[in-house]
């Protein structure tokens, strides 16, 4: 580590006691290159939904920062993520974001790989390499440490790293009502949209764990032209923050009996999924998960959207912040639905997805534009002595002693205790040796 980075990171430690945090953590390429080893090669990251590849042979194309993964179902419908590049000169072997096949073709010199990631084919092997060329010594790469919650498909570079499901811990009880309202489960529909932006991952990452406080600004002309479904743009504000150790997010109140806009078969299936504690915060709280981050990069969002100015369509999405480089991210946006739902609900939660975040949606477009400046801002030199505030509800909003799940929950989401948690995480792993 350079003496530089380790003074900022000393120093953003010190600042951190007090609430408070250095703007240049969120464009600086000292920085990244160490987010890069210490965070992206020691934590689960999330690659792909295993409804993306339901059958045997398919495959798609995913990333950890920099590095190319194909996440495969092999021949015996075994789950495999194989590091996408040759052995003989590292070549890509497989260049399409997805698709089916039994092998991969490098395109270089022709070496044969099985979505096993065996080596099978080597063009003149005897003459050119012998016949003691063992070819088992030469697979593709893969990450052994590859686990799934319920359908989500994670990978861990470190071979010592804690099981996924310690790593999630008790904000599983959260995410369970994202991912549990029917038997069926859910279902990618469509190719996950992608874009890059001028801005720092940790941006995205920070504002999906904690900032319902931007809501009543930023998105607030969504919800006067009546795109986002709520009383008021301060709806956030009655809704309590959870808590947990690498994880966190907001809840959202819902109109008593509603469901949030899902079909009473949804409900019935939902109660049946979750444990009746869980299933008190939708039933008798009035409440439903909404915004939340999964440390690193792993962000999920369920809401609900007026099409047409019809009645509300809810909606899910799960959104992953890939760096790129210091002060630029990719973008990657998944719309996921359950799979018996009817066909004509499909469809309409998709376009009220669409109609509000993904590429072209109004609050993806106000949120990139105000990470982007703040990422311009970093980059300056300037910056280094810039301070950001992050002392919201730090005295007076304390925890609240009766609810009934793990975790930390404060009674409104407008405090920064989420964002504090991801920010006390991202300093430990950066300052692990």
């Amino acid at each position: 580590m350079k003496d530089k980075t380790k003074e900022l990171l000393e120093d953003v430690a010190r600042a951190f006691k007090q609430g408070m945090l250095p703007a240049k953590v969120f464009n600086d390429s000292d920085i990244f290159e160490l987010e890069n080893e210490r965070i992206f090669k020691r934590t689960w990251v999330f690659l792909a939904h295993e409804s993306e590849i339901p059958n045997a042979g398919d495959y798609v194309l995913r990333y950890i920062v920099h590095d190319s993964f194909i996440v495969v179902r092999d021949g015996e419908r075994q789950i495999r993520v194989l590091f996408n590049t040759c052995r003989h000169r590292g070549s890509q072997v497989c260049r399409a974001d997805m698709g089916n096949a039994s092998h991969f073709l490098c395109a270089y010199h022709g070496w044969s790989y099985k979505n096993t990631g065996d080596l099978v084919g080597v063009p003149h092997q005897q003459r050119i390499y012998g016949e003691n060329f063992d070819k088992s010594r030469w697979g593709l790469m893969q990450i052994s440490r590859v686990e799934l919650y319920q359908g989500l498909i994670f990978a861990n570079l470190d071979s010592d790293a804690p099981s996924l499901d310690e790593y999630i811990g008790g904000a599983r009880w959260y995410f369970d009502f994202y991912t549990k309202k029917s038997k069926a489960g859910l279902e990618v529909v469509g190719a996950p949209q992608r874009w890059v932006v001028p801005a720092d991952w940790k941006l995205g990452a920070d504002n999906f764990i904690g900032d319902a406080y931007h809501t009543s600004i930023t998105h607030r002309s969504m919800v006067e032209a009546g795109i986002l479904f709520a009383e008021n743009a301060d709806f956030h504000l009655e809704g309590p923050q959870w808590v947990t150790e690498r994880a966190g997010g907001g809840l959202m109140p819902i109109p008593p009996g509603s469901y949030a806009g899902y079909p009473p078969t949804i409900a019935e299936s939902w109660k049946r999924n979750l444990s009746p504690e869980q299933w008190s915060v939708v039933e008798e709280l009035n409440l439903l998960p909404t915004h939340a981050t999964l440390f690193p990069n792993l962000s999920f969002l369920n809401a609900a959207s007026l099409p047409e100015m019809g009645p509300p369509v809810p909606w899910f999405t799960i959104r992953q912040w890939r760096p790129l480089g210091p002060g630029k991210i990719e973008i990657w946006s998944w719309f996921l639905v359950e799979k018996d739902l009817p066909e004509e609900f499909k469809q309409a939660s998709r376009k009220s997805y669409v109609l509000s975040f993904g590429v072209s949606g109004t609050g993806e477009q106000d949120d990139t534009e105000n990470w982007s400046s703040i990422s311009r801002v970093a980059k300056g030199v300037l910056s280094r002595e810039l301070y950001l505030n992050y002392q919201m509800g730090l005295d007076h909003v304390k925890p609240m002693s009766d609810w009934p799940g793990p975790g930390q929950v404060y009674p409104i989401d407008y405090t920064e205790y989420a964002q504090r948690q991801f920010w006390k995480t991202w300093i430990e792993f950066m300052l692990a040796e």
